[in-house]
């Protein structure tokens, strides 16, 4: 595979981030909103702020590899998110269902690290070292985002026990 067309993959993963993210930035707060734990909704709300600051990094990539911001959809995080909107619909707030919020949260955490993982690969491979750490700093707060979650749901699932 050329540069070129390695380069080509990077931005095209980079798109799908984008999406992703701006997508991640309107259904947090209605996650947040859905938490009957009040740290699990703080935590979520956090985890927004984080989310906006990750869309403005992934623009400066874009600026970075002289591409336009443009999203590509990603129907992989519209899958996930679904998901997670259909345990908000069907049960009332519980630490039942923020369990649940939890599990949604986490796959799309796992998907996150994934994608950013491979896309810091990729600029790695083609030398773009800013566009590497930049994306990396973005890996690493998913990473310590999944890590709340867990801690989070040690908590809520003794607190479902009891339900």
């Amino acid at each position: 595979m050329s540069s070129e067309s390695l380069k080509e993959l990077l931005v095209e993963e980079l798109k799908d981030l984008y999406h992703a993210e701006k997508q991640l930035v309107k259904a947090l707060p209605k996650m947040a909103k859905a938490a009957f734990d009040d740290e699990l909704r703080a935590g979520l709300t956090e985890h927004l702020e984080e989310t906006k600051e990750h869309v403005t990094r992934l623009e400066r990539v874009f600026e970075l590899l002289n591409e336009p911001a443009k999203t590509k959809v990603c129907p992989a995080m519209k899958g996930l998110i679904e998901e997670g909107s259909e345990a908000l619909e069907e049960k009332d707030a519980s630490s039942v269902r923020d369990a649940q919020i939890i599990g949604s949260a986490q796959r799309i955490e796992h998907y996150e690290i994934a994608a950013y993982g491979t896309a810091r690969t990729l600029a790695e491979t083609l030398g773009e070292d800013e566009v590497a750490e930049i994306l990396q700093t973005t890996l690493d707060e998913e990473g310590e985002a999944d890590k709340k979650l867990t801690a989070a749901a040690a908590t809520v699932n003794e607190a479902a026990l009891t339900e």
